[in-house]
């Protein structure tokens, strides 16, 4: 009866035990949503769509434009010809007083227009003389020494432009042999021989003074005159292309 007994007893443990201790789910990860997977290779925590490295996420930056360039030289020799926009004259002008001009005929290197028509060249007054009194004609001297292409200005070395006064020599001539004439006439009609000698003398004497007294012709270059000059040194422009 005893044996019986505990073997009741042991069954009804067992039963016991079993039906009180529910079975447990495997735990999840923390970072896994329910009904959704990690891509292969994906960090714990990273967006859907994400790989390790991040790629996709942002779109790749836009390439900026390629200029090239190409340099020309324009050679030693080469004619410029211009037109003044500055007025220079000899009886005002001073050393190193600025002066502009454009480009009147584009230079050509190899079929390119390498400087175009209307291009700015700047420079300067090289040397201004008045005219003297007693002798020496008026001259003025220019130079230029900047030229500026598509808003880049390139130093240049250029042969001088030189203007001089015309001579006045026949004219004083002949205004000292108009005013002697009339001091022979003048003489002649007051004393005879001697009256006309002592006019002509007096006559002459008036007209040197007044060629003394006046001075020659002044050189003058107005704003729209055509200069022609030519580039002494070799000069690198660099071209678009």
């Amino acid at each position: 009866m005893r044996t019986s007994f505990l073997s009741a007893s042991v069954v009804i443990t067992l039963l016991a035990v079993g039906c009180g201790a529910p079975s447990q789910p495997p735990a999840s990860s923390a970072s896994e949503t329910p009904g959704s997977a990690a891509a292969p290779g994906a960090q714990p925590g990273a967006a859907p769509g994400a790989d390790a490295r991040g790629e996709g996420s942002a779109a790749a930056p836009a390439k900026e434009p390629i200029i090239t360039t190409m340099p020309m030289d324009v050679p030693s020799g080469t004619e410029l010809v211009l037109t003044l926009e500055t007025p220079v004259s000899s009886e005002t002008a001073k050393p190193d007083q600025p002066v502009r001009a454009t480009l009147a005929k584009p230079v050509v290197v190899a079929g390119m227009e390498v400087i175009p028509h209307g291009a700015l060249v700047t420079g300067a007054v090289v040397s201004a003389e008045r005219s003297g009194k007693v002798k020496g004609r008026a001259s003025i001297a220019l130079r230029f020494n900047e030229v500026t292409v598509m808003n880049t200005p390139y130093r240049i070395s250029t042969a001088q432009i030189a203007r001089e006064a015309e001579t006045t020599k026949g004219k004083d001539a002949k205004t000292i042999a108009v005013t002697t004439g009339v001091g022979t006439a003048i003489g002649a009609i007051a004393g005879g021989g001697k009256g006309a000698a002592i006019g002509a003398g007096v006559g002459g004497a008036a007209g040197t003074g007044a060629v003394l007294a006046t001075r020659g012709k002044e050189v003058t270059i107005p704003a729209g005159a055509t200069l022609r000059t030519e580039i002494t040194e070799t000069v690198r422009v660099i071209m678009p292309m």
